[in-house]
This record gives structure tokens, C-alpha cells and sequence, in this order.
């Protein structure tokens, strides 16, 4: 029996990497495999252990050629990490962005330019790549001197794969300081600190940048003339499908650790950097408005390991007023001034007081990010959040937009392997499911939560 023509989406995120096999022809997931992503805590500082990962994506690669004719690979990572090259090595470790290096930040902020140039807010640890390669140029100067490249970590994996290197416009335009998203360029930080010209040429997602190399061809058992892609930034990459199906405006909820909003078709102008606030550029190189909040770190940390909980508990905590208010994690998100606190003692809440808690805070925050990023039209909410059908009832019963849920796990491998039909693929919308708002009155409880989280510790 011949096996389907496929594409295989390595998906690298923040706690997980899974490489999954597409069906080119009907877009159906043949397999997904998964693997913890580890950091490493050091020496010399907190890094990814891409080894480890290498080895296993190898491994990932062989099943996947079991199950269909691999004929391109795509990459999509999480933002906020760039390999310094040294030739076709590595100069220095992949530095984890949640390790702390503010210890340079009298330096590098009168440097990184004005909000208004890269609609890039300040933000914690590494999260500005600008950041990273500042600390690291300014900790390690010898080994920084013999960097040649910088790559963005979805052209990282494309060049170990394939032995080409590449740069790439979504991950360069995420929060890392390095990009203008009016003009198109190279920010002033990145010219003036001569890394720009570090980085290869510019391709498109969806471009072929070479061919597996032959050794991974010889031991993965995937034809050599696979194309490897140019790969794309994971939030990103669950823009796209919709951004080649659907009019603008709209807007994307991409959830996981984060949930990043993408108000695609809106406007720049009213952004406020001291809210997580930030323009990310999708893959055309348009300037996106978009806000963010920790959304699944901190569910994780109001409810806990509980299940989702029932309208029945819902109203009862809209009745009791029992919140769990901003912020869960420090320095993010449109709350990111104040420290996470509740109402009730936490240790007073059953598990399902505290989850019905949690799905209240996800969604009205959400509803905070919607307005920052000046969102119209259709929501779409995609990744784990989409399945949490308190989340959405709660988001719907606040926005006079309809809420929409995409139906498969997650959009993000879908986008990735959608990149192997290029800009121009004809493909329906996808398959979403409309969501009807709760019945109960959550209004009164949503002003006196709102009132409660603008406020500013003293």
C-alpha cells in the first residue's frame, strides 16, 4: 500500500517538542510524537538541551517515514531564542529565556530604543532576544567575537536539518527589540550593535532553503530530496491558516503557556507597551497588533490539577465573589504590576471553587488583551484553551464578537504544514465551532474583578 504524500511539522515549544506527520492531501494528522523539551540548568547558564533533542527528533524523523512519503519539513518554535553560530557550530549554549539577566539592564535599556520604533514592550528574564544577545555578548566577549550567524530557532533546527542558513521574519519581529514593524528593517539596536549584519538572508516561511543533508537522510530513511522549509514562529504559525482563508478583520487567540492575541487586520496606533502589549509581524511581514498573558501557567497555578469545572459552580462563584486576581506570573501580561492574590484564602476553596476561579480570570483577562490589541471581528480560540468549554462559554458571555473554538488540538502544526502548499493554498476556513455564552450574569462580578485588577500595588 504506497504511503501518503506528507509533511513533517517539528513543533518545538517552551515545555514540549512532538513532531507530527500531516497528510498533504487531506491536511489529516497521521501521528503526533512528543518529548519533555529540557532545559538544562548549567554550566554556564540555564540552556536547551538541543543534543538531547536532536537525538530524539532523529529518532521521531525514522517513525515518521514509516507512515508517509515525507516530502517537506517544517519547523515552528517558541519566540524569544536565537543560536549564535560559529561556522555550523554552536558559540555558546541556547540560553532558556527565564533565566535572570537583568544584571545588565542599566546598559542595555538606554540602548534598545523607544517603544513607538519596535512596538517591542521591556520585559522579563530574556524575553527580549535583544537582551539575550546583549548579556551574552557582554558576558562571553570571547566567545561572542567568533560569532558569524545568528539564527532564529525555527532556522536553527532548518539549518541542522538541511546545512543552510536562513533568517525569517516572525520570530525577528517577537518582542526581541531587533526589528521595526512600521518600515520592515533592522531596528537601531540591531545595527548599531553590528548584529545585523549577523544574520543570513531573509526567506519566507514557506521558502525551500535546501535539501536533507544526506546524513540525516541516510538516518531517518527520508528521501534526500525532502525540502526543508524555512520554518515559522508557533503563534504565528496558527495565524496563517486563517490569514490565507479568511477576510480581516479577526482575531486569534493562540493558546498553551501563553495566550497571545492577534488582532490581524487592526491598527498599530493605540498599543501600550506597559501592558504586554506589541506588534508581532505575521508571515506576509504585516505588523499585527497583539497583547499576551501567561494564560496556561497561570490557570495551572489558581485551579491546580483540577477538572474543568460546571456552569453550576460557576454561578456559585460569581456569587460568593470569590477572584483570584492578577498576577500569577510576575512582570506579564496587562496586570503584570501586581502580585497574583485572592479574595477568599485559596486554602479555604474546594478544587472546584478554585477552578471555576481560574476559568473566570483566563477569560476576562483575555477579554483585557482583546481591547488593548483593538480587536474586531470573529475570535478564534485555538490550542488547549479551545477545549475548555467554561473558558469560552465565559468569553463569549463577555464580547459582542462571536467566539469561535477550532475543533483539532492545536493550529499551530496545522499552519506549520500548511506553509509546504505556500502562500497561495486554497483551502476552506477552518473547522470551528461557534460557542454559546453561559446563562448565568457574570456582569457585576466582571466590573468588580476588572476594578480590582487595574488597580496598582501602593
Amino acid at each position: 500500500m504506497a504511503r501518503p504524500a506528507a509533511v513533517a511539522v517539528i513543533d518545538i515549544g517552551k515545555s514540549n517538542a512532538k513532531v507530527a506527520v500531516i497528510d498533504r492531501a487531506t491536511r489529516a494528522t497521521l501521528s503526533v510524537r512528543t518529548t519533555a523539551n529540557v532545559s538544562r540548568p548549567g554550566p554556564p547558564y540555564p540552556h536547551y538541551d538541543v543534543e538531547r533533542l536532536w537525538t530524539w527528533l532523529l529518532a521521531a524523523l525514522k517513525s515518521a517515514a514509516a507512515e508517509g512519503e515525507i516530502e517537506a519539513i517544517s519547523v515552528t518554535t517558541h519566540g524569544a531564542c536565537f543560536a549564535l553560530m560559529a561556522g555550523d557550530e554552536l558559540a555558546l549554549p541556547l540560553l532558556d529565556y527565564e533565566h535572570d539577566i537583568s544584571a545588565i539592564d542599566g546598559a542595555y535599556n538606554p540602548l534598545r530604543g523607544k517603544f513607538s520604533e519596535t512596538l517591542s514592550p521591556s520585559l522579563p528574564g530574556g524575553l527580549n532576544a535583544g537582551r539575550q544577545i546583549f548579556w551574552l555578548q557582554a558576558t562571553y566577549p570571547r566567545e561572542f567575537a567568533r560569532v558569524n550567524a545568528i539564527l532564529p530557532y525555527p532556522q536553527y533546527w532548518a539549518f541542522r536539518l538541511s546545512g543552510a542558513k536562513a533568517s525569517e521574519v516572525t520570530s525577528i519581529g517577537c518582542h526581541t527589540d531587533l526589528w521595526n514593524p512600521g518600515t520592515g528593517t533592522w531596528s537601531k539596536l540591531a545595527e548599531s550593535q553590528g548584529w545585523a549584519p549577523r544574520f543570513p538572508a531573509m526567506a519566507k516561511a514557506w521558502d525551500q532553503i535546501g535539501t536533507l543533508l544526506p546524513t540525516v537522510a541516510a538516518e531517518t530513511g527520508i528521501a534526500p530530496r525532502c525540502r526543508v522549509l524555512a520554518g515559522i514562529h508557533d503563534s504565528n504559525a496558527s495565524l496563517f491558516p486563517h490569514l490565507v482563508s479568511r477576510p480581516l478583520p479577526f482575531s486569534v487567540l493562540s493558546s498553551g503557556t501563553w495566550m497571545i492575541v492577534f488582532a490581524a487586520g487592526g491598527s498599530i496606533a493605540g498599543l501600550d507597551e506597559e501592558r504586554d502589549c506589541l506588534a508581532n509581524v505575521d508571515a506576509f511581514g504585516r505588523a499585527v497588533p497583539s497583547a499576551r498573558f501567561m494564560a496556561g501557567r497561570e490557570y495551572d497555578a489558581i485551579a491546580g490539577n483540577t477538572s474543568e469545572p460546571g456552569e453550576e459552580m460557576l454561578r456559585h462563584v460569581v456569587a460568593e465573589r470569590i477572584m483570584a486576581l492578577p498576577c500569577f506570573a510576575p512582570g506579564t501580561g496587562p496586570y503584570g504590576h501586581s502580585a497574583g492574590r485572592w479574595t477568599t484564602p485559596a486554602a479555604d476553596l474546594t478544587p472546584g471553587e478554585r477552578a471555576a476561579a481560574a476559568v473566570l480570570y483566563a477569560a476576562l483577562t483575555s477579554e483585557t488583551c482583546l481591547k488593548l490589541a483593538g480587536a474586531r471581528g470573529p475570535v478564534i480560540v485555538e490550542g488547549p484553551f479551545a477545549r475548555n468549554r467554561a473558558y469560552l462559554s465565559t468569553l463569549a458571555t463577555r464580547l459582542g464578537q462571536p467566539v469561535l473554538a477550532r475543533s483539532d488540538p492545536t493550529g499551530t502544526t496545522d499552519g506549520a504544514a500548511l506553509l509546504a502548499e505556500g502562500p497561495n493554498a486554497a483551502i476552506p476556513p477552518a473547522v470551528v465551532t461557534a460557542v454559546a455564552p453561559l446563562s448565568v450574569d457574570i456582569g457585576e462580578y466582571a466590573a468588580a474583578w476588572q476594578a480590582a485588577a487595574e488597580k496598582r500595588p501602593s
